[in-house]
């Protein structure tokens, strides 16, 4: 990068400034993102003018490092500049809500599972249990036959 003329490295500080003032405010472009790259593409300066070279400070470095003070401070205030950001960020809390109710769903599953079984059980032995009742009551049931002469019943033991 040749030297700039005092003319030319005002104008591009300027449109640095508007590029920051722009992205810092969530202008964003497609593509882009918050960060230098795209604050020099913004401007239409070269990125390398962000960075120190040969133990020189680059011509822009005190904006670079500005852009990155205002932005660390626009996250601590909890305000997000990119909208890819806040959307991961809103994505990854609804993934973690998913999550947990998947394994509520997976949790309730296992209840109704255990549940079942034990309800099959317990009609299994109540069937046993009346099927039993039934043998053990036809065994001791006699069979009723009326008497002919007097209109009674006489009571037989039934064949089993």
């Amino acid at each position: 990068m040749g030297r700039l003329d005092q003319q030319t490295r005002h104008r591009n500080e300027a449109a640095i400034r508007a590029a920051m003032d722009r992205l810092l405010h969530g202008d964003i472009p497609p593509g882009g993102g918050c960060d230098l790259k795209t604050l020099a593409q913004q401007a239409g300066v070269p990125r390398t003018g962000f960075y120190a070279k040969g133990g020189r400070p680059g011509p822009y470095q005190h904006l670079a490092e500005e852009f990155e003070r205002r932005l660390r401070s626009l996250q601590e205030a909890g305000e997000t500049t990119d909208r890819r950001d806040a959307q991961i960020a809103r994505l990854k809390a609804e993934n973690t809500r998913l999550r947990q109710r998947l394994a509520d769903q997976e949790s309730l599953a296992s209840e109704l599972g255990s549940f079942k079984t034990r309800a099959i059980s317990q009609l299994t032995a109540q069937h046993a249990e009346i099927e039993r009742l039934r043998t053990h009551r036809l065994a001791a049931v006699r069979e009723l036959h009326p008497n002919s002469q007097n209109n009674e019943f006489l009571a037989h033991p039934t064949s089993s």
